[in-house]
C-alpha cells in the first residue's frame, strides 16, 4: 500500500461504506497525515491557531466560523488539518530537484506525488526549447513576464487565472492590473464550480450570494442539504447540522449516492461523539437520479400550490408574495402543467416519497435549501437553482431566521476573489468605481471566462496564460484538450506554493513563481501584514500566518502581482503599487472606497471575528429587472442515457483536496489504495455484464465524434442510483467535453456525463 509519499498504487481494496463520519479515526488521520508532512511543534502551531479570530484562516473550504467566544479552541475539521499542515511541511523543492527531474518525467508523475515533493522555494523558468525548469531571479522574472505582456498585439491575448485561495488584497490587485493593462480576460475557479448559483440568484434575486448566516442553519425548522457531501468537502458543516437537530431541527437530504456524514456524525469535540453514537443527521434521504433535482423541487411546489388549493390562505405566504415578488401567477399556471411520470423518470423517487418531504415542509415556518456542485454543475443547473428559489419564495422562506438560500462553496475565498472584481463580467458600477479611485477607464467588454479561455488558447486567440494560486489544467475540463491548449501559449506562469500538474504543461516559455502560503508570517516594509477572507456566508475576516517561510526567496502574492503590474505599465501608471506591497492597509483604504459593503474596511476588520456584508435580499430590496424578487418558469428535459450506458458524475475522496489527492484512500465509501476506481450499481453491472472488479475504460459519448477515453479503471458495485454512475476527478475530467456546459453559467457539467463502459484495453 502506498504512504503518505505519494508512491503509486498497489492493488485496490474494497470495504463496507462507513454509516457515520469523523469521531476519533477522523483526529487519529488528521494527525497522521499532519506529522509526515511536519514537526509536532509546527502542527501544534498551526492546529492551535487555524480559524482563530487572530489566527490563521484555513485554506481548505469556506464553511464559516461561529463568532469570536462561540469557537472551539481546535476549530477545524479532518481535511483542514490535513491541508494546514500539507502547507507547513517541511519537505523542499530547490534547483537540484528541477536538475533531477526533466519536466517530460514530472508530466507522469501522479498528482499526489507532486504535491508530496514539499514547498517550492525560488522561481524557476523553461525556456524555449529546454525540458528542465532553472533557477531564475525575480528581476528577470518580472523582465520576461512584462516583455511579453507588452509585445501581446492586444491586452485581450492575456489571461489572468485566480482560484480561491487567493486572499481578497491581492485579488483586487490581480483584477486592478488586469484592467489597468486593458483587458477583462479574468477567468476564475468559480467558473467551473458555482458559476451556475450567481447566474440563478442574480436573476432572481439580484445578488449571487447567500442569504443565511450559521445561526440561521442553527435555527432552522428544516434544512435541505442537495448534491453536496459535506462530511468530506465541508466537514465543519456537521457540525452545524447537529446544532440543528439539537435544535428540533429537521434535514433532509438529496444526492445519488448516500454519504456517510449525512446519516451520522460523532462529533469529535463532544462525549457523544467519542464514545457515544453521535447524531443522526438525515431525517429523510432522497436518492435521486443525477440531473433528477429540478423535477424534484417543481414537484414539491406543484404539490404547495395544491395544499394552498385545498387549505386557502393556510400554505402559501400571500402577503410576502405580494409585497415582493413578480411572476408568481406565471409559474403557477405552469407549475400545474407538471406530469408525475416525468418526474418519477426524472427523480427515480416515488411520490410518496415526495410527498413526505412536503409535509416536513408543511410543518416547518422556516427552510433553508444548501447546495453546492451536484447543482451547479448540471446541464441544467441555472433552471434547477432558480426552482429552488419558486421553493423558498413560495412560504416567504426570505428575511427571516432559520431560512433561505446557501450555495456552500469550496475554497476558502472564492466568494471573496469575485467580490473583489475578479470576474469578466463585473458590472458597470464597478468599473466606473475603479475609475474614479484610479484615474483610468477599465474596459467595457467582456471578458473571458474559463472554459472560453482554453477556446481562445486553443485558437491562438490567446497567447499568455498567468494562473494564480489554482491549478487550471487539473480543474479544467476535457483533458487532453486543455492541456493542447495551454501549450499553444508563447507563456505560461503559476503563482504557486507547491508543485501540480499545471507546471508540468507548459507553454513556449514557462515560469514557476512561489508564494508564501496562508500560515506564513508575511513581513513588508510597514512590518508585518495580515489578509482578509470572505466565506460563503459572506463574513469578512483577517488571517495572520504564524510561520517562518519556507523560503527567504518567497514573495507575496500581493508583492508579485503589484511588481509584475508596475514592471508592465511602467510610468504610465500613476497606481501606487510599491505603496500596496508596503503596507496592504493601504489596498483596504481603496477596496473601501470601490466596493460596496467594505465602508471603513481597515477599522471593521480588526475587531475580532470581522464583519458581515450586508445582504439586499433579506430586507426585501431586490436588484433584479422587475425590482422583486422574480418567481421563474423552468422546463426541463430528463438526462438519459442510451441501453448500455451510464450517467457518470464526478466527486472527490475524502483524502482529497480539490484537485490533490493526500492519499489513495476514500474512507468513508470504503475505497482504498486506489483512485482509478468506477462506482457502479451491482444491479447495472450484472446487466451491462461486468464482474465486480473489472477493469475497465471509461469512454464518454459526446456529439462532436471525438472519442474521450479514460483508460484502466476498476468497477465496484456500489449503492449508487439505477443507470448511474461516479468517479473521481481530476482523473475523469478527460470525459468532459469542453462543449458540454451548463446553459448560462458555462459551467462544466461534470455531474452529467454520458459514458460507457468497456474492458480495459479494447
Amino acid at each position: 500500500m502506498s504512504g503518505f509519499d505519494g508512491s503509486s498504487e498497489d492493488e485496490l481494496s474494497v470495504t463496507p461504506p462507513k454509516t457515520w463520519a469523523a469521531g476519533v479515526p477522523a483526529v487519529a488521520h488528521a494527525l497522521e497525515y499532519s506529522l509526515a508532512q511536519t514537526s509536532p511543534r509546527r502542527t501544534m502551531l498551526t492546529l492551535l491557531n487555524v480559524n482563530q479570530a487572530k489566527g490563521i484562516d484555513c485554506p481548505g473550504c469556506a464553511w464559516p466560523e461561529a463568532g469570536p467566544k462561540q469557537r472551539h479552541l481546535n476549530e477545524y475539521c479532518e481535511n483542514g488539518a490535513k491541508h494546514i499542515n500539507d502547507e507547513a511541511t517541511t519537505r523542499r523543492v530547490t534547483a537540484d530537484f528541477f536538475r533531477e527531474h526533466p519536466i517530460s518525467e514530472l508530466a507522469g508523475r501522479t498528482d499526489q506525488w507532486l504535491n508530496h515533493q514539499g514547498r517550492l522555494t525560488e522561481p524557476v523558468v523553461k525556456r524555449p526549447g529546454s525540458d528542465h525548469y532553472e533557477p531564475i531571479g525575480w528581476d528577470a522574472a518580472f523582465d520576461l513576464l512584462a516583455t511579453e505582456l507588452q509585445a501581446l498585439d492586444s491586452p485581450d491575448e492575456a489571461l489572468f487565472y485566480t482560484s480561491g485561495r487567493l486572499n481578497n488584497e491581492a485579488a483586487f490587485l490581480l483584477q486592478l492590473f488586469a484592467r489597468a493593462f486593458g483587458t477583462n480576460n479574468l477567468p476564475d475557479c468559480s467558473n467551473m464550480c458555482h458559476e451556475s448559483s450567481g447566474s440563478a440568484m442574480q436573476q432572481t434575486l439580484g445578488v449571487g450570494k447567500g442569504t443565511v448566516s450559521l445561526d440561521d442553519i442553527h435555527q432552522a425548522d428544516l434544512v435541505f442539504v442537495v448534491g453536496q457531501n459535506p462530511g468530506t468537502n465541508h466537514p465543519r458543516m456537521l457540525s452545524a447540522l447537529e446544532e440543528t437537530k439539537r435544535n428540533g431541527g429537521q434535514v433532509v437530504a438529496v444526492n445519488p449516492l448516500p454519504e456517510a456524514g449525512l446519516f451520522r456524525f460523532k462529533n469529535p469535540q463532544k462525549v457523544r461523539g467519542v464514545i457515544g453514537r453521535g447524531t443522526a443527521i438525515a431525517d429523510q434521504f432522497l436518492q435521486i437520479r443525477p440531473g433528477g433535482d429540478l423535477a424534484l423541487f417543481k414537484a414539491l411546489n406543484l404539490l404547495l400550490l395544491q395544499a394552498e388549493d385545498a387549505a386557502p390562505g393556510t400554505v402559501l405566504d400571500h402577503d410576502y408574495i405580494r409585497e415582493n415578488t413578480s411572476g408568481f401567477a406565471e409559474f403557477a399556471e405552469q407549475a400545474r402543467e407538471l406530469s408525475w411520470e416525468q418526474v418519477r423518470t426524472a427523480t427515480g423517487l416515488t411520490r410518496e416519497e415526495i410527498e413526505q418531504v412536503r409535509d416536513r415542509v408543511l410543518a416547518s415556518k422556516s427552510v433553508i435549501v444548501c447546495w453546492a456542485m451536484g447543482l451547479t454543475q448540471q446541464k441544467h443547473g441555472v433552471p434547477t437553482i432558480r426552482e429552488v428559489v419558486n421553493f423558498l419564495l413560495l412560504r416567504g422562506n426570505f428575511g427571516k431566521p432559520g431560512a433561505g438560500a446557501c450555495p456552500v462553496r469550496g475554497h476558502s475565498n472564492v466568494q471573496g476573489d469575485r467580490t473583489m472584481g475578479v470576474w469578466e463580467r463585473m458590472p458597470q458600477s464597478f468599473l466606473d468605481a475603479l475609475e474614479r479611485e484610479f484615474g483610468f477607464t477599465p474596459p467595457a467588454e467582456h471578458g473571458l471566462d474559463s472554459v472560453d479561455s482554453i477556446r481562445a488558447m486553443l485558437e491562438g486567440r490567446a497567447k499568455f496564460f498567468l494562473g494564480v494560486a489554482g491549478n487550471f489544467v487539473r480543474a479544467a475540463p476535457d483533458s487532453e484538450l486543455t492541456e493542447r491548449a495551454m501549450r499553444r501559449c508563447r507563456l505560461t506562469a503559476h503563482i504557486s506554493t507547491k508543485l501540480n500538474r499545471s507546471h508540468t504543461v507548459c507553454g513556449e516559455t514557462a515560469l514557476i513563481l512561489p508564494t508564501l502560503g496562508r500560515s506564513d508570517r508575511d513581513v513588508q516594509a510597514s512590518g508585518e501584514q495580515f489578509i482578509t477572507v470572505e466565506d460563503s456566508m459572506s463574513a469578512v475576516h483577517a488571517s495572520r500566518g504564524r510561520l517562518e517561510p519556507a523560503s527567504e526567496a518567497l514573495l507575496s502574492e500581493v508583492a508579485i502581482i503589484g511588481r509584475l503590474a508596475r514592471r508592465t505599465l511602467g510610468a504610465n501608471s500613476e497606481i501606487p503599487w510599491e505603496e500596496f506591497e508596503a503596507d496592504y492597509s493601504t489596498i483596504r483604504d481603496r477596496i473601501s472606497r470601490v466596493v460596496p459593503g467594505f465602508e471603513d474596511f481597515n477599522a471593521r476588520v480588526a475587531e475580532p471575528g470581522g464583519f458581515v456584508l450586508p445582504n439586499p435580499v433579506n430586507s426585501g430590496n431586490f436588484r433584479t429587472a422587475t425590482g422583486k424578487a422574480m418567481f421563474t418558469n423552468n422546463d426541463f428535459e430528463m438526462l438519459t442515457a442510451p441501453p448500455g450506458h451510464l450517467v457518470l458524475q464526478s466527486l472527490r475522496s475524502h483524502d482529497q483536496w480539490n484537485t490533490i489527492p493526500y492519499a489513495p484512500n476514500d474512507r468513508y465509501r470504503g475505497i482504498h489504495n486506489a483512485r482509478r476506481v468506477v462506482l457502479v450499481n451491482p444491479d447495472d453491472l450484472a446487466e451491462l455484464g461486468f464482474a465486480d472488479r473489472a477493469e475497465v475504460d471509461l469512454v464518454s459519448v459526446w456529439h462532436d465524434g471525438v472519442e474521450r477515453r479514460a483508460r484502466d479503471f476498476r468497477v465496484v458495485g456500489y449503492p449508487t442510483t439505477r443507470g448511474s454512475a461516479a468517479a473521481y476527478y481530476p482523473e475523469t475530467n478527460v470525459l468532459v467535453p469542453l462543449d458540454s456546459v451548463a446553459d448560462i453559467s458555462n459551467t462544466p457539467t461534470s455531474k452529467g456525463i454520458v459514458v460507457r463502459l468497456e474492458p480495459a484495453g479494447s
